[in-house]
């Protein structure tokens, strides 16, 4: 196995979503953990798996609160990071960065979900599309905001899926680059890489592999609940827990944030065309062995 060197930040992501400088002002505790993803890949439902380790099956845990989105602007960093720090539970904090936009601790734990760019786009576009007022004021008039506005998505997910694959992940960011910076680093012993489809398939293999990957015994007699509260049936009715203000910022409030969980949507609306644009892309942009995993979360 090749040696591999821990990231060092080389850069500042600003747009109408991050703020990336706020990981030069946080101070890393030793039991640290950073939940990272593109977006729209399982990061809720890692979050939801996490606390119900960290706290042994606990009902009604507010999630979303306890986890924040530490790069997103809103609320600007002089609020985000007292409230972090003044948190007593072990932590575990979510980010939509490349590696080498944040501040890369070699005493935390860092789990990373990939998700075929497919399916991820037609998650991202139910986000999007189900977006209220109150999601485009927060993004669009915070104080501080770099770059233009987010705009109100088109109507066809076919021309949505064509504009972020041409556009490098318009209007939001790019898969390509978050996703390359965390293949990279793979091999950490503190970076461990989930995959959507492997969550879908073995959720309890994968659950047990990420309580030994944090240093979580499991309580054996709460195991059934622990599965039970990460299931999407269970997240779904319960989404106001998980979901950011509840589920605020969308038509239909959080349920309409968790929405299907589905893979393979895309196959019957995307062109052959469409289709092989997309993995010509991917293996051109990750090599064909990190292409693969993120197509399949098969390892070559």
């Amino acid at each position: 196995m090749n040696k591999v060197d821990h990231p060092v930040k080389t850069r500042e992501l600003h747009s109408h979503h991050f703020d990336s400088t706020i990981w030069n002002d946080f101070v890393f505790r030793d039991d640290d953990i950073v939940i990272s993803t593109y977006a729209k890949s399982g990061t809720t439902w890692i979050q939801q798996i996490v606390s119900q380790l960290l706290f042994s099956a606990e009902e009604g845990l507010e999630v979303a609160a306890m986890s924040p989105w530490m790069d997103l602007r809103v609320p600007p960093k002089e609020v985000k990071l007292p409230a972090i720090e003044a948190q007593t539970h072990r932590r575990f904090i979510k980010s939509h960065l490349p590696v080498d936009a944040l501040v890369f601790s070699e005493r935390a734990k860092y789990i990373y979900i990939g998700r075929d760019g497919r399916d991820v786009v037609w998650s991202l576009y139910n986000h999007h599309l189900n977006a209220n007022t109150a999601w485009y004021d927060a993004l669009n008039k915070t104080q501080g905001r770099v770059g233009p506005e987010i705009e109100p998505p088109c109507s066809s997910i076919s021309q949505y899926f064509d504009d972020w694959l041409d556009q490098d992940g318009f209007p939001f960011w790019s898969l390509w680059d978050n996703a390359r910076t965390w293949w990279a680093i793979r091999d950490l012993p503190n970076v461990h890489m989930v995959h959507f489809a492997n969550l879908k398939s073995d959720m309890p293999g994968e659950i047990r592999r990420i309580a030994e990957f944090i240093g979580t015994s499991i309580e054996e007699s709460k195991w059934d609940k622990i599965l039970k509260h990460c299931s999407f049936d269970y997240m779904k009715a319960n989404a106001t827990k998980s979901v950011p203000l509840g589920g605020a910022f969308w038509e239909g409030g959080a349920e309409t944030f968790i929405h299907k969980g589905t893979n393979g949507r895309w196959r019957d609306v995307l062109s052959a065309e469409q289709t092989m644009n997309y993995e010509q892309r991917a293996e051109s942009e990750l090599g064909p062995d990190c292409a693969h995993w993120f197509a399949t979360g098969e390892l070559k």
